[in-house]
């Protein structure tokens, strides 16, 4: 959008000093709201450096002080917040509705490019009440705290009885070098000028009240507690003094406030405003080397210009069908595309892993490769840390997953490049980092103290024999297709493949190359894909040695005699590795295949040979193109049930002999939502009759997880049995749409018939429960529609964008 660049006239004069106007690099994403747990966080993307947060709470009453905001919380009441408005590389505008304290707060960001350090960025945070005939009576502080090398100083002079004006700090540190921190006040603020005992606090009232503290390395992140410990030992000191009286408690705007003071050597600054109704105040950092001075004006013209801009490109990359909702549709779609890029977060640190744990069903010798058991006598028992690793990732949802997921990135990254090519290559690169020597990734990254405190203690431990659906190749395969449409050569040139299961579907139209850098020059996105291609396949070697299914051992009958698989890490109710961690499967077994997981790997084998084409590595191409062939024709071989007319799991009897497992759901359609069969195949009738049997997985909102029939349908903790998930009906919406909708076939006009009809009742249903309710969810009552479980989720719930644009 470049739209800062509007913004001139208003900056100073020394802004033409600092570098080209480009906020295309990755310079541009050094900084953003890389604490996408907390309501309002920012940071940049440098390990122990400037965090910054808000908190807030209401002076209505002292209980309103123990329910302060900070940490994202569905236990909070907020009837809604969302980035109505997000670029990682602009800013943005988010609303939160906060109806216990009657408030409705909007912060805005805008990112100023310039200098050798990230740039600078200016912050204003407003508010005014949701009910305009009730009290709303807010306190807000914001603070900065600095980790590692440098230092951060209040510049303001001190005064025990608050300040009035601007508040300013400077400071250093190795990666951003110097930098000024300034919070200026708006000015139409409604202070608390009067209430209970109002004359004796008369010296500090309206003030802006502030404090310094020294935390400990690795603590910035537990700066809610350290701040709000000040104000509530401020608060006892004042307190005992009116308990005797009979005017009663002093009111809450003049007790609840912070100490005045800061401790020498301090690195984490709080400053505390308190309001009477409406108010608003700017926060802005200035990074030295840009040479520019921020001031609120920009602010007052610059979030126009961002809103204005974003909507017209919003309208151009995402469009959506006319409508007499249009106008909800598209706010809708804004909102859901700006919270999932909005909940892009910055992580860092140690991971815990276990690498000798594993159950007794894990423990054959199908798949160890050579030297793998003397590796693992001499590995450490138990849970270990491991080294700090950095990572970059959409999150799944802002108040319950706050930290980065394997299989719910590659979905992520689907809608995030089209939106912004570049920041999904930057998220891609991060995940491609973190692949080790022998391949693996774990499933959950909790990269740190921060991200491990929302984790419960049984999740934190990685296991390095455990996977997760090998979805990264969706972004990189999206990618390949759109530096095909920015000018490369044609796809049909290159014999390549590039729908999410793998049919050659023209372009409904071109994605814009604006601001990418890896889309207008090819030969760099060609380095970039190089770059990435050895531990990609070192990762694919990974699936194909640890996650191999046993079939000589059980006289299985297959055409191939080696592509069998079987998900490691299940529990005797759950295999969260797989993803579906309640669906039915059956007893856990070392003989027990398991039908997603060959899905995957044939889907894998497809995105590998794809990259190898395109990357110009020809003997790897022809090498994945074999193990596709051979784990299609085992997917008939091993997982077809003639009398169920359906693909099932296969296990093992007490007999040693191997028999199927079958339960109708999502499991059972996974040849067909990767688009592994050809659009004549025998078997995808059946299979488009049971995705469109209302007694079954139909319903009028989507796809069901588990067969309405089935009797542990919507029974247990009811997570996969039964509940509607938005990226399994999205990929069931992308194969009848690039594939069976699409090719000629037997079973053409019922694909078609199914997809508009389906399309048609996820989008409607998402659409309605987020005007309801305020928010996008994790999954949809198989039976009434209603969102269930955590929010807001716009991790791949958000697909509902490209759903609604046929993006697929």
């Amino acid at each position: 959008m470049q739209l800062l660049w509007l913004l001139l006239p208003l900056a100073s004069t020394a802004f033409s000093q600092s570098t080209s106007p480009s906020n295309n690099g990755s310079e541009a994403l050094v900084w953003g709201a890389y604490r996408p747990n907390l309501y309002f966080g920012l940071r940049p993307r440098i390990p122990q450096s400037l965090m910054t947060g808000l908190i807030w709470f209401g002076t209505q009453n002292y209980q309103s002080f123990s329910k302060a905001r900070h940490a994202c919380d569905q236990g909070d009441g907020l009837t809604g917040y969302t980035w109505t408005q997000y670029d990682a590389r602009e800013g943005g505008i988010q609303v939160l509705k906060d109806t216990p304290n009657n408030v409705k707060v909007t912060t805005e960001l805008l990112k100023v490019p310039g200098g050798q350090h990230g740039g600078s960025w200016a912050a204003r945070i407003k508010g005014e009440p949701l009910d305009p005939n009730m009290p709303s009576r807010t306190s807000f502080i914001f603070y900065s705290g600095l980790e590692g090398f440098g230092g951060l100083e209040m510049e303001t002079d001190e005064n025990e009885n608050g300040l009035e004006g601007p508040v300013e700090f400077s400071g250093s540190s190795t990666e951003l070098d110097e930098f000024t921190i300034r919070i200026v006040d708006g000015p139409d603020n409604e202070l608390v000028t009067n209430g209970v005992y109002a004359e004796a606090f008369a010296d500090r009232i309206g003030k802006t009240h502030y404090a310094g503290f020294r935390v400990p390395p690795g603590n910035i992140w537990q700066a809610k507690e350290v701040i709000l410990q000040n104000v509530l030992q401020h608060a006892k000191e004042i307190l005992p003094s009116y308990q005797s009286g009979v005017g009663g408690s002093p009111d809450p705007s003049f007790v609840l406030q912070l100490s005045d003071e800061v401790l020498s050597g301090s690195n984490l600054y709080a400053v505390q405003k308190t309001f009477d109704g409406k108010f608003q105040f700017d926060v802005f950092f200035e990074s030295k080397s840009a040479k520019q001075k921020l001031t609120s004006a920009m602010l007052d013209e610059g979030i126009p210009a961002l809103s204005k801009a974003f909507t017209e490109r919003f309208k151009t990359t995402f469009p959506v069908q006319e409508s007499p909702k249009q106008k909800s549709l598209e706010d809708f779609s804004q909102a859901v595309t700006s919270n999932l890029i909005g909940g892009v977060g910055y992580f860092y640190g140690q991971s815990i892993v276990d690498r000798s744990f594993s159950y007794e069903w894990d423990d054959d010798d199908s798949y160890a490769a050579e030297g793998d058991d003397e590796a693992k006598d001499k590995e450490e028992k138990g849970a270990r840390l491991t080294e700090a690793r950095e990572l970059l990732t959409a999150t799944p949802s802002r108040s319950f997953f706050p930290r980065g997921f394997y299989w719910d990135e590659g979905f992520h990254l689907l809608h995030i490049g089209e939106w912004d090519n570049d920041l999904s290559l930057e998220i891609l690169k991060d995940w491609i980092n973190l692949i080790d020597e022998d391949g693996w990734v774990a499933r959950e990254q909790i990269l740190g103290e921060e991200a491990r405190s929302k984790v419960p203690e049984q999740f934190q431990t990685q296991v390095p024999s455990y996977a997760n659906p090998p979805t990264l190749t969706m972004a990189v395969t999206a990618y390949i297709r759109r530096l095909k449409a920015a000018g490369g050569p044609s796809s049909q040139d290159l014999g390549m493949d590039f729908g999410v299961g793998g049919s050659q579907v023209p372009l409904s139209s071109s994605p814009s190359t604006t601001g990418s850098r890896y889309l207008e020059d090819q030969e760099l996105g060609l380095s970039f894909l190089k770059s990435i291609y050895k531990p990609l396949k070192r990762h694919y070697d990974w699936f194909r040695r640890t996650q191999r299914g046993q079939l000589k051992q059980y006289a299985r009958k297959a055409r191939s005699r080696t592509e069998a698989y079987r998900w490691r890490g299940r529990s005797e109710q759950h295999v969260l590795t797989s993803g579906m961690d309640d669906y039915p499967r059956g007893p856990p077994h070392t003989g027990e295949l398991h039908l997603d997981l060959i899905s995957w790997m044939a889907f894998f084998s497809r995105t590998m040979h794809e990259i190898a084409e395109y990357v110009g590595e020809e003997e790897d191409k022809g090498y994945f193109l074999e193990v596709e062939k051979a784990i299609i024709a085992n997917i008939d071989d091993l997982h077809w049930d003639e009398e169920e007319q359906m693909y099932c799991d296969a296990n093992v009897n007490d007999e040693d002999e191997s028999y199927h497992v079958c339960h109708r759901g999502y499991l059972s359609l996974f040849p067909f939502m990767l688009s592994l069969l050809p659009s004549d195949s025998p078997h995808l009738g059946a299979i488009l009759d049971l995705v469109s049997d209302p007694n079954h997985l139909w319903s009028s909102y989507g796809i069901r997880s588990l067969s309405a029939a089935h009797p542990e349908f919507g029974q247990g903790e009811n997570y996969w049995k039964g509940p509607i998930w938005m990226q399994m009906n999205y990929l069931v919406l992308s194969a009848l749409h690039t594939k069976y909708a699409a090719e000629e076939g037997p079973y053409q006009a019922q694909a078609q018939k199914i997809y508009k009809e389906l399309r048609q009742n996820v989008i409607d249903n998402v659409h309605k429960e987020y005007e309801r309710t305020g928010y996008v969810w994790e999954q949809y009552d198989a039976t009434t529609g209603e969102g269930k479980r955590s929010h807001p989720f716009t991790g791949w719930t958000s697909l509902i964008t490209l759903i609604l644009s046929e993006k697929y």
